[in-house]
């Protein structure tokens, strides 16, 4: 069965570039961005890693760990994160998982069960492991991306979405289209007026009342 949102993220055991890990318990009590790539020495996924690499610290201000997948061994992520450094000028401090027998991708639902890992593969093969999760600390999948292997992701919108989703989480909002921090809110359909008064005290500005707009609680 393919995975939706809401689902506990597969777990399972993997070589990666920071030594053998157990995937829950790598993630622990934090969230997690795991993104794939078909395949290593590519140059879309190449640029990918990078941008990655220089949001790190901003990802990690809001306790979330990010790993990467490809379906390479660990000795080919080593090489090709010399040439993530040397080209986008990032070291890849995060770790990257190495899935030659395309378990991850798999479980995740990145390519059929069927798939051979026998055979040669090109990108082109592996042209579905190209998606994002993110992953709550309770370890249930929050948001699924799949892109095109032509289309570069933007990580600052995932980083973007992550801020929803940890605000979302502990306060009964919406983030409206193009939110950023700091901007105002939707208070969620399901709470009742006399609910949203408790929650919040200052009121609110309804345009219509199906859409009631409050600061961004903190």
């Amino acid at each position: 069965m393919p995975l939706s949102l809401g689902d506990i993220a597969p777990d399972f055991t993997a070589e990666t570039t920071q030594g053998e890990i157990k995937f829950h318990d790598w993630i622990g009590d934090s969230w997690c961005v795991l993104f794939s790539h078909p395949k290593n020495f590519t140059p879309v996924c190449t640029t990918e890693l990078g941008a990655m690499a220089h949001l790190i610290p901003e990802f990690e201000k809001r306790g979330v760990k990010v790993i990467g997948v490809s379906v390479d061994p660990i000795e080919a992520h080593v090489s090709w994160s010399k040439d993530i450094e040397e080209t986008q000028g990032a070291k890849v401090t995060y770790p990257l998982i190495a899935d030659p027998e395309l378990k991850v991708a798999k479980l995740f639902g990145m390519l059929p069960a069927d798939a051979s890992a026998a055979a040669p593969r090109t990108a082109v093969d592996n042209h579905t492991v190209r998606c994002v999760f993110v992953i709550a600390p309770d370890k249930t999948i929050k948001l699924m991306i799949i892109y095109p292997m032509s289309t570069g992701r933007d990580f600052g919108e995932i980083l973007r979405a992550v801020d929803s989703l940890q605000l979302t989480a502990t306060h009964k909002v919406a983030t409206p289209a193009d939110w950023r921090q700091g901007d105002d809110v939707i208070i969620l359909p399901a709470l009742s007026d006399e609910a949203a008064r408790e929650a919040f005290p200052k009121g609110w500005t309804a345009p219509k009342p199906y859409l009631r707009i409050v600061p961004q609680p903190s």
